[in-house]
């Protein structure tokens, strides 16, 4: 946890609660504010930026005849569009998902990549973790409990039966995978089937590059929008034909 443990005592600026604060975590009202505010916030970011500065920042390829970056998520390769932003799958088909739309353009507006140190770090061990755990665990840890705690032969599969994500099998937890979910960032779910004494139970680690890429707020944000990504690759892999539901 060497690289964890520099994450942690690395000074910070002097920032108010305002500033602090990401536009996920802020109150609003209406799902389309809550949505539209951040993304297009960071959409005006991301016009004003040199796509060859992103690129390096990132660790992208950027296509200048197409204008676009290349850059994998979720198993997917997109091409995602500059100055005006949008996605697109192998196929040519728009992403819609908003959510997911709003976190790669914050990783494009303000995210580095950086070679990982082999090490793995819980959320505490993040800058800001302590302050926004409760949170965290609420938005992704007990959601994925119940969510895959209680289906380990679907979380299994998801991970199992979508190659792209490079999943490792860990051998921790009753079912536990490291996968990326951006190109070259990595996060671990660990997972513990309910039984008759405890309820089901869950852990997320994230490779020690993360913390350069996202702040704690936006790695909750981040959990939460995969996890639903999970859910519905296990939907898709369900409602296919020959397989069982």
């Amino acid at each position: 946890m060497e690289l964890c443990l520099t994450l942690m005592n690395k000074p910070m600026q002097p920032t108010t609660t305002a500033q602090r604060v990401s536009p996920y975590f802020q109150e609003k009202t209406g799902r389309n504010q809550k949505e539209d505010v951040p993304f297009f916030h960071y959409l005006g970011i991301y016009k004003t930026l040199d796509p060859a500065a992103i690129a390096r920042r990132c660790a992208l390829s950027f296509d200048p005849a197409a204008s676009a970056f290349a850059l994998r998520f979720m198993g997917t390769d997109y091409r995602v569009a500059f100055p005006d932003f949008a996605l697109q799958d192998p196929q040519g088909k728009p992403a819609s998902n908003k959510a997911e739309q709003i976190l790669l353009l914050h990783y494009l507006c303000e995210g580095t990549y950086v070679e990982p140190q082999g090490k793995q770090c819980s959320y505490q061990e993040i800058p800001w973790g302590e302050v926004y755990y409760q949170n965290f665990k609420g938005r992704c840890i007990t959601r994925l409990a119940y969510t895959f705690g209680k289906d380990l032969p679907g979380f299994r599969r998801v991970m199992e039966e979508t190659p792209a994500l490079h999943a490792e099998p860990l051998a921790q937890g009753d079912a536990g995978y490291r996968f990326e979910f951006i190109t070259g960032l990595y996060m671990s779910f660990l997972v513990w089937a309910e039984d008759e004494e405890f309820p089901p139970s869950a852990q997320i680690l994230f490779d020690d590059n993360v913390a350069f890429a996202f702040t704690a707020e936006d790695i909750a944000y981040a959990g939460e929008v995969i996890i639903k990504r999970l859910k519905g690759i296990r939907e898709k892999l369900s409602a296919a034909p020959g397989k069982p539901a």
